[in-house]
């Protein structure tokens, strides 16, 4: 199809990719705890924008570039790690009655579920090494090919959010009458969070 082979194996494995848990996955819930279905789809499209990014810059060959220059790779990496830790920990000392870690508003879920996907440089060795499983040399049409390959990842990742958005919502809905299971779950999210950026940081 347009360049890319077996395409029915690319979109089960980016479906299987999208259900590993990860930050980007954790973005989605909370965001849709504290906000709603519009805090939660903002959430998902500022993940969509991110991988967007990544995906084009490792076609661009900037990991590449981040190989081979370990300095600049583990630069980004230090940087992606500290934000995913400064979330963690704004969210384990915040106090009932404290302004949400996450905004209200849907452009900053965005924002937030953007950065939290771009400050991930492994996902751009990822994508440099993912689409050349997919390619197929003999039909491969260039830009257009990666360009078949980038929005099949959109539109997974836009159907994927708005189940994780909806079962969310759906839940949260019954947890809002105990607010101390909500607190729980926030230090949870936040521990998670410190974790992921620990794991970054000292993954090699």
């Amino acid at each position: 199809m347009l360049g890319v082979a077996d395409y029915g194996a690319f979109v089960a494995a980016i479906l299987i990719f999208l259900a590993i848990p990860g930050p980007g996955n954790l973005a989605l819930i909370t965001s849709t705890s504290k906000g709603g279905i519009p805090g939660g789809m903002g959430a998902t499209f500022g993940v969509i924008a991110g991988d967007q990014v990544l995906m084009w810059a490792a076609v661009a060959g900037v990991a590449t570039l981040l190989v081979a220059y370990p300095a600049a790779f583990h630069a980004v990496q230090w940087v992606g790690a500290a934000y995913l830790a400064w979330l963690g920990f704004r969210m384990l000392i915040a106090k009932p009655g404290d302004a949400p870690v996450l905004h209200i508003e849907p452009r900053h879920y965005f924002k937030q579920a953007f950065f939290i996907t771009l400050l991930n440089p492994k996902a751009i060795v990822f994508y440099m090494a993912f689409f050349p499983l997919f390619v197929d040399p003999a039909q491969h049409r260039g830009m257009v090919t990666f360009g078949v390959m980038a929005a099949t990842v959109a539109v997974l990742t836009f159907l994927y959010g708005l189940g994780a958005v909806l079962l969310t919502h759906f839940l949260a809905e019954r947890m809002r009458a105990n607010p101390r299971i909500g607190r729980i779950l926030e230090k949870a999210a936040g521990l998670f969070l410190i974790g992921f950026g620990v794991k970054l940081a000292v993954s090699k």
